[in-house]
């Protein structure tokens, strides 16, 4: 039997040595991805800064220069503009009200157990797997057209007259359109934050003798603040750029009634060929961007924090 001693002194074959990396190592693995990013979002504001600031337009290439902020002014009075700027909030503002108030009942009613619950998700997810100018080929041709659309067969045999949707309410067939599309994202995130809810403090609240109403009001949204945040910010950023459906079906019309920021852009590079207007619009359509997300955070937030106090 070995001693104490020499049973100490032995070294511990079973031991392996951690192989830890320090902070410079890390970094210069990271490295190329961050300036990969940098390069991929930085190098496109910049330009279009640049543009914002200059006299260019690919119909007069000799004049050029610095217009300083000439190009704002323009885009400022033209009543096109005002007019894309305004859509733009009724859009992003009614298609949020629908996703977010659709998809969290959707999410409420997947989250019970019934008879063909699988079916039911996959059937109500899968508007969001279409892309955007599909789905406005859909509801153009298939839905909203006044001779050949299902809502005309429908309204045709309810003996009423068919309604060209598009000529009619274009403003309301863009917010269905793109409502339709963003319903099942909002219900894929609800549902998760449903799904985490301790079942516990269901019952706890029912046991106090608390209706449905009360549940919702007190357990169910509280617990899922931060997932509205999530949704609420990412939709909003969504909405924002909306192009394709818009490209698809009204072109921005009829007139202007669905001519958004993203269209109004569009319109300033490719029609009238003025890039220093359009990058101008674009600037404001980041500036629109952060000014909307940071109101909707603080409003959603404001709203969240008064109802957990009550």
């Amino acid at each position: 039997m070995s001693s104490p001693a020499v049973a100490t002194s032995l070294p511990d074959k079973r031991a392996k040595p951690k192989a830890r990396l320090s902070g410079a190592p890390i970094r210069r693995l990271l490295a190329p991805a961050v300036i990969f990013l940098l390069v991929w979002m930085i190098v496109p504001l910049v330009m279009t800064l640049y543009y914002a600031f200059r006299r260019y337009n690919l119909m007069m290439p000799e004049i050029t220069g610095f217009a300083g902020i000439t190009n704002f002014k323009l885009m400022f009075t033209d009543p096109t503009f005002w007019d894309s700027l305004i859509n733009t909030l009724i859009l992003v503002g009614a298609s949020l009200m629908i996703t977010v108030t659709v998809g969290l009942g959707l999410a409420i009613l997947f989250n019970r157990t019934f008879v063909g619950r699988g079916v039911a998700r996959t059937l109500a997810i899968a508007p969001f797997f279409v892309m955007p100018v599909v789905t406005g080929l859909i509801w153009k041709n298939m839905l909203f057209h006044p001779v050949y659309g299902l809502l005309a067969w429908v309204f045709r045999h309810l003996g009423l007259n068919p309604i060209d949707w598009l000529a009619q309410y274009p403003m309301l067939s863009i917010i269905i359109m793109v409502s339709w599309e963003w319903i099942p994202f909002a219900l894929l995130i609800l549902l998760t934050g449903l799904q985490s809810l301790p079942e516990d403090q269901i019952e706890a609240v029912r046991l106090d003798g608390a209706n449905k109403w009360q549940e919702f009001r007190h357990i169910v949204v509280p617990h899922l603040g931060q997932v509205l945040y999530v949704v609420v910010m990412l939709e909003s950023i969504f909405f924002l750029t909306s192009f394709a459906e818009i490209y698809t079906t009204t072109s921005g019309g009829p007139g202007t009634a669905t001519t958004n920021l993203p269209y109004y852009i569009y319109q300033s590079a490719f029609f009238q060929y003025d890039i220093g207007i359009s990058s101008a619009a674009a600037i404001g359509a980041v500036i629109l961007a952060n000014i909307f997300s940071i109101f909707l955070i603080r409003f959603v937030a404001g709203n969240l924090n008064a109802g957990s106090r009550r």
